[in-house]
C-alpha cells in the first residue's frame, strides 16, 4: 500500500504498547502526533532515532505533540527497549503488521522507516520516508510542527 496522502485523515487503529495497554489513535485528538514506524527495537539505525526522538521529547511535548513508536516488536521486546533507551514515549506493538501497511510503511526489504506527523483533527500534515537517515525524521518533524505553528492565524 502507498503512503498516506497529506490533507488525508489519519486511519484509526488500536494496538499494545510497550505495558501492554491498548492504545488507540483517535484518543490523541486535540494533540498533534509524531507518528514513526521503524523496522526493529535494538539495530543501530532505530535506536539512534529513538534516542534522537527522546533528546527532543520535551520539545514535542511543548508543542502539544505525542510521540508514538510502531514496529513489528513484541510487547516485552518493547518494553525491554525503552527501559534500555529510557524513551518518555509509547512503542506499539503492530506485530501483524496491519498498521505498517494501512500507513504504507513497508519497502521492498520489509519494514520502511517512515514517520507521520498528525494533527489536533486527525489530518495527516506531514510525511517522512527514508531507510538510511534515521535521526533526521526527529528534525523533520520538529520543523513541521513549528512551519504549522507559525502557518495558524494569529488570534486579535
Amino acid at each position: 500500500m502507498a503512503l498516506l496522502k497529506v490533507g488525508g485523515r489519519a486511519p484509526d487503529f488500536v494496538l499494545p504498547s510497550q505495558s501492554g495497554e491498548m492504545v488507540r489513535l483517535s484518543d490523541y485528538l486535540g494533540k498533534n502526533v509524531v507518528l514513526y514506524f521503524y523496522p526493529k527495537d535494538f539495530t543501530a539505525g532505530c535506536t539512534a532515532e529513538a534516542k534522537a526522538f527522546r533528546e527532543s521529547y520535551q520539545e514535542f511535548y511543548d508543542s502539544n505533540t505525542e510521540v508514538i513508536g510502531v514496529s513489528a516488536d513484541s510487547v516485552e521486546t518493547h518494553e525491554r527497549f525503552v527501559q534500555r533507551c529510557g524513551l518518555p514515549f509509547k512503542l506499539l506493538s503492530d506485530s501483524a503488521k496491519e498498521v505498517r501497511e494501512m500507513y504504507g510503511a513497508s519497502s521492498f526489504f520489509g519494514a520502511g522507516r517512515v514517520t507521520y506527523v498528525i494533527d489536533t483533527r486527525g489530518t495527516v500534515r506531514f510525511v517522512f520516508n527514508s531507510l538510511v537517515r534515521p535521526t533526521r525524521h526527529v528534525r523533520e518533524a520538529l520543523a513541521a510542527l513549528k512551519a504549522e505553528k507559525e502557518a495558524l492565524p494569529k488570534s486579535i
